[in-house]
């Protein structure tokens, strides 16, 4: 079944699903690394991708900037699906926060928009990120109760893909000794 098959989008607009989710992730890099990693298009192109074959992306990296990407994902059984990203960047704090918006379309559907708070806090040896993203479901896959679970997992792959991006060489992964930095 196709992803235009799967997916269900009310007629009259009305039902629309908002969730929120945080994710909390502790990183072997210091604050500075870790935005470098979002705004160095070559970097991020290490641990930010679509899945599927035939990638294309475009990355600028300032405040009315964005990223477009689309690619080709076909999965064993199923139909190939059009996948689809575009981003807009509202306000970006060097080392500290980082704001956008994005859409995500498949098969030509508009499935889910997003608002993105990535703020960042630490020293100079570890960095703890703080990725909460507010969704607004606009097409559900069949009853629409998959949709956040997929969402929060694949931002918690690119999560340990930004971990690898930074450190490349394997290893336990420890919290820094001392007091948490408070984010908000």
């Amino acid at each position: 079944m196709s992803a235009q098959e799967a997916a269900t989008r009310p007629g009259d607009g009305l039902d629309v699903r908002h969730d929120t989710f945080t994710i909390s992730r502790w990183l072997d890099a210091a604050p500075g690394a870790v935005f470098a990693a979002f705004a160095d298009s070559g970097v991020r192109r290490r641990w930010f991708r679509l899945p599927g074959s035939g990638a294309v992306h475009h990355h600028e990296f300032r405040v009315g900037g964005g990223e477009t990407a689309h690619s080709t994902f076909s999965a064993m059984g199923s139909a190939p699906e059009r996948l689809e990203y575009r981003s807009r960047y509202l306000d970006i704090v060097p080392d500290r926060r980082i704001v956008f918006g994005y859409e995500s379309t498949v098969d030509g559907l508009l499935r889910w928009t997003s608002l993105v708070t990535v703020l960042l806090a630490g020293d100079n040896g570890s960095t703890l990120l703080e990725w909460t993203e507010q969704v607004a479901f606009l097409t559900r896959t069949g009853d629409g109760s998959a949709d956040l679970p997929h969402l929060r997992g694949a931002t918690t792959l690119r999560m340990n893909g930004l971990a690898a991006a930074l450190d490349p060489e394997p290893g336990p992964r420890r919290r820094p000794r001392g007091a948490v930095p408070r984010l908000s």
